[in-house]
Order: structure tokens, then sequence, then C-alpha cells
């Protein structure tokens, strides 16, 4: 008796399990599978839009709003459920053709009959009014909210950059990205695209068989919420960036003005350039094909960061630095010039009237070749005539120290390295151990195979500033709010150069100004310390050139002009620069004669 009910015992126990289970599978059934199911078999009665989120903000330094969003609408479809529409009157109201209307539907249906896809982007809000109390008449349409950017200030194209649809390729690589999502193409949108773009969110919606709305699927459950993206301040100040776009009009050339204590890019103007707004909405594709078209101005082309030009006597200063750190010129290191210096076979340098002998300060104020080039002969011919390639390498581990030859690594896209080439180079070219210092000597005047980039000529100029160091510069000093730091760009980056070295070379810079090649840029109250420098040219006029920065003591501002086909560097580029200074330190220009000349001067129709 009692083992009978003792298995009785385990029955009713096994029964009651057995019920449990049975509950337990049917309640997930019914709370997930079924749902999932359901889900799954009612894609014709349910609309999945994606919930774009709006992108971050761009500020310049001073909190003035540079990008924002606007509202904007993509039409989407459904190849599937296209059926029974008045297919004229949808037509005329997007302004389309039958036989585009009959393409479209066609190029979304190789994609997907069942899934959605972008019928046409970016319809504006005004657009979209008249659009959406007709929504109901066309079967497998819907419109899907979306954001565009919006420039309050037509200026900065190149920095801020353009957002665009995302190519086959991206879409492959990041699987974030779906057709019809865009993405960061250039310069800031680009660079920081994954801050900026924030998290997308997903909302299933419920449409009867008219196309109309009826409220959301499980009241919401498998909805997600978007995020938006994070707002960056830029280091560009607005003012001054408008001002040297005013002053560049009409031609072509950059100008990089940097803070040399933090790197920081004040402002990065190349000319000619475009208004960023024409690169937004439903005009995007017609304005870019007529600036790529362009083939005289190059609009896109980013000449602050991918132009390249030989830096012409402005690389003295650089040489000058090398030879005292080597110990062949000191600051009262004399030598005569008259008229040039001497190559052999009637061939020579050539060099301007001045006063001679000079000094290392007086060939900086006067610029001379001669100067130059006996410094750069000894630094090559140091250990010796036939050990050119040895003093060679020496001067060249010197220069790569301030920051010419290899990328600086800014946080814009589309930086160039520039050249400063390598012995390989020459022993290709020449033979080994078959050239010399008088070989290569156009370097002394920063001509022959040297090649720079606009924004390492502002570098450079920060790092005489700062007496030997440089931060790299950056376009973004905020990340989230405007009082953090970017943490990538707080390192010091040494030159090879002792600090003392410096004083003797920027006394040279202050007399260019005063008393030299570039008395035009002077400024009352205001110690500039620059260099001019003319580029030859191959293909035609003479580029023209300035670096500067001021004031002499705790300099504020560094930065670099290059005006392209425009001859002497004093001519052109120094007055631009000092207006740059004036207007940056002062807040205003005093000298409006010199400011009217260069904004109407045009030199691209010359």
């Amino acid at each position: 008796m009692e083992k009978l009910y003792f298995n009785r015992k385990y029955v009713f126990i096994g029964l009651f399990l057995f019920t449990g289970l049975v509950f337990l599978v049917r309640l997930f059934y019914v709370q997930i599978l079924a749902d999932r199911f359901i889900l799954s078999a009612s894609n014709n009665v349910l609309r999945y839009i994606t919930q774009y989120p709006a992108r971050g903000l761009i500020y310049d330094r001073n909190g003035e709003l540079l990008v924002y969003n606007e509202a904007a609408y993509d039409m989407m479809v459904i190849p599937r459920q296209v059926k029974g529409m008045d297919t004229v009157e949808f037509c005329r109201l997007l302004e389309i053709d039958l036989e585009d209307f009959r393409e479209r539907i066609k190029k979304a249906t190789q994609y997907s009959s069942y899934k959605p896809s972008i019928f046409e982007s970016q319809i504006s809000r005004e657009n979209f009014g008249a659009l959406q109390e007709k929504m109901f008449m066309f079967p497998g349409f819907f419109v899907q909210p979306r954001t565009l950017r919006k420039y309050p200030h037509p200026i900065a194209a190149h920095m801020l950059g353009y957002v665009g649809e995302a190519n086959p390729r991206t879409i492959e690589r990041n699987p974030y990205y779906k057709p019809g999502d865009y993405i960061g193409i250039s310069g800031i949108e680009k660079s920081y695209e994954e801050l900026l773009r924030g998290k997308k969110g997903m909302k299933i919606r419920v449409v009867d068989v008219h196309n109309r709305d009826m409220g959301s699927f499980q009241k919401g459950r498998y909805d997600t919420i978007s995020a938006p993206g994070t707002d960056l301040w830029s280091s560009i100040d607005i003012n001054l960036q408008a001002y040297g776009e005013l002053l560049m009009k009409n031609k072509k050339g950059s100008i990089v003005a940097i803070e040399p204590s933090s790197g920081e890019i004040l402002c990065l103007i190349t000319s000619p350039s475009y208004d960023p707004n024409l690169l937004v909405g439903r005009i995007r594709n017609k304005n870019f094909s007529l600036l790529i078209a362009d083939s005289v101005n190059i609009p896109l082309f980013n000449r602050a960061l991918m132009a390249t030009y030989p830096p012409g006597s402005t690389f003295k200063v650089a040489n000058a630095l090398v030879a005292e750190q080597e110990e062949i010129i000191f600051p009262n290191t004399r030598y005569s010039c008259t008229g040039g210096f001497p190559l052999g076979n009637g061939h020579m340098v050539a060099c301007h009237e001045h006063e001679s002998p000079v000094n290392l300060v007086a060939s900086i104020q006067n610029s001379c070749n001669t100067y130059y080039c006996n410094v750069f002969k000894r630094i090559l011919d140091k250990y010796g005539f036939y050990e050119t390639e040895k003093g060679y390498n020496g001067w060249r581990n010197h220069i790569l120290t301030f920051g010419f030859g290899n990328r600086l690594g800014l946080d814009l896209p589309g930086e160039l390295s520039g050249n400063i080439p390598v012995t390989a180079y020459y022993d290709k070219y020449y033979g080994k151990n078959r050239w010399r210092s008088l070989t290569v000597i156009s370097m002394a005047i920063g001509q022959g195979e040297v090649l720079v980039t606009p924004i390492q000529l502002a570098n450079m100029t920060a790092l005489i500033a700062n007496r030997g160091y440089y931060y790299i510069p950056h376009i973004i000093k905020g990340i989230g709010k405007p009082v953090s730091v970017n943490r990538g760009f707080v390192r010091k980056n040494e030159s090879s150069i002792d600090p003392g070295y410096f004083d003797p070379v920027i006394d040279g810079m202050e007399q260019v100004v005063l008393a030299g090649t570039a008395m035009n840029a002077r400024l009352d109250t205001i110690s500039i310390c620059a260099k001019t420098g003319t580029a030859q040219n191959p293909h035609g006029d003479n580029h023209s050139i300035f670096i500067a920065f001021a004031p002499k003591e705790n300099p504020k501002i560094a930065l670099s002009v290059v005006v392209e086909n425009a001859g002497w560097g004093t001519t052109w580029a120094a007055p631009i620069a000092s207006l740059m200074i004036e207007k940056y330190l002062r807040g205003e220009v005093k000298r409006k004669q010199v400011e009217e000349w260069l904004v109407n001067s045009n030199l691209i129709d010359k």
C-alpha cells in the first residue's frame, strides 16, 4: 500500500510539472514567438520607419553656430505594395515624369520588392506639406523624416566638409550604414563622423489597406530610440575666417592661421572656394557636377592641405636654425654678397642688391641668397667633400623635426606630406656618390625638390614662435562641451634645435618687417616677426608666400599666406598676412585703403 501511494505521488508531481511546462511553452510562444511570427508575416501591413538622429552641431571657438540641422523628408517605396494608384498625380507632386517614375520603381525592385528604399530624397519641409495630405492615395509609398545640414555662414566649406549618401563600398565595409544613409564625405563631417552621426532608431507602425497610419505596432514594444550626435566646438574664429576669405576673393591660394600655444587652427582658407549650402539637399548632385567640372578654379581642391609648393625664401629660417645647431654659423657669422653665389662655369644663384657683408640677423632681414648658399654648402660638406650623403642626412633629420616631409596628423582628411627628398632619390638620378652639395644647392633657398604644404608652413612658424616645439594643428577643440580639450593634440612635438638658437632668427624675422623685405606689413604697437618668400613656378608666374607670427613675445597667432602666380612675397602675401594679424589681435582693421585694394584685386582673370 505504501508503495502504491509512493508511485501515485510521483505521478501527480509529474502531471503537475508537465502542465506547468505546457503553460510555460504556450506563454513563451504567445509572448515571443507569436509576436515575432506576426511581425514577420505581416510585413505587408507594417511599416518600418528608421529614426535618423540629428547630427551633432558644430560651433566656432566663441560659440557661434556654424552648422545646424533642418527638417527634410525622404519618399520611401515598397515596390510590392505599389498598385492601383494615381501615377499622374503622384508624378505631378514630385515634379517628375512617368518614364522617371518607372525607372525608379525598377531600381527599387532590383534592390528588394519587400524592403523599403528611397524613391525621392531630401524633400523640403515646404514641399512635404502638399504631399502629406494625399499620401493615402499612393499605396506602397510613405515619407520618412530626416534632417539636412544648413550653414548660416556661406564660408569655411573645406574645413566643415559636406554630407552625402553612403556608397556601396562603405555599406559593405560598415554594417551601421544602409542604402540611403548619409555619411560625412569631407572635412570635419568626415573626420568626426562617428561622433556627429549619433545612433539610429526604429519605429514600427501599422497601416491599413489605404496606406493610412493606424498607430504603433504592439504599443511600441519593438521600437528603438535614436540618440542625437555629439556637438563639436571648433577652434575656428569665424570672423577671422570670413575676413580671410574676403581678402582672398578672386585669388588662388590659402591662408592658415594657428594659435602657437595650443596648435588650434584659427582659420583655414583655401581659394577659390564655394558656399557649403550648394552641396545640401536635392540640388547637391547638380551643383557638385558644376563644381567638379570647373577645371580653372578647382573650387573643391583644398589648397591649404593638399597643394604643395617650393617654400622659397621662407625656408631660409629653417636652414639658419639647422646651421646654428650644427655649429656651422653663429649670430656674428658674416658672408659677403656681390650679387650672387658662384656655381662655376659662369653660373650663379643670383641675389638682389642689399648691404654687405651680412650676419645672421641681417641675412634674414635682407633675404640674402648668397648667405644661405654658403650656409647650406657648409652643412652638407661638414664631414668632407666626399661625405655629402652623411651631411645631407644630418640636415634632413633636422628638417623633419620641423614638421616637413611627413603628414602632420591633423584632424582633417586629405593632408599631403610634401617632400624632403631622401638620398636614394639623388643616387638614382645622379648615381651613387656622384652628387655634391652644389648639386642640390637650390634647397638652400627653398627651391629644387623641396615641397611643403601651407599647413606645414604655418606649423613651422608656430614652432619658431614657441622657440622649438609645436602642437599638432587641429580643428576641433571641444567634444560635447565647449570647455573640453581634444586630448589627442596636447603632446608637445620638440624640434631638434636647442631653444637658445631661436632668438637671433626671431630678431631677424622682426627686422624683416621693421627695415627689411616686408616693411609694408608693419603695424604700430604690434611687433610682427615674418619672412617673405617667392616660390618659382615652372607653369607660370611665381607664387607669393609669407609667414609671420605676432606679437614677438607671447605670440597669439602664427600664419602662412600663399597667393599663387602673384610674384613677390612682399607684394601680395605680406599685406594679406598683416591685415589678418591686425583683424585677429585688434578686432578691427584701420588700414582701409590697403584692405580695399586687396578685396578689389582680381589675380585670376589678370
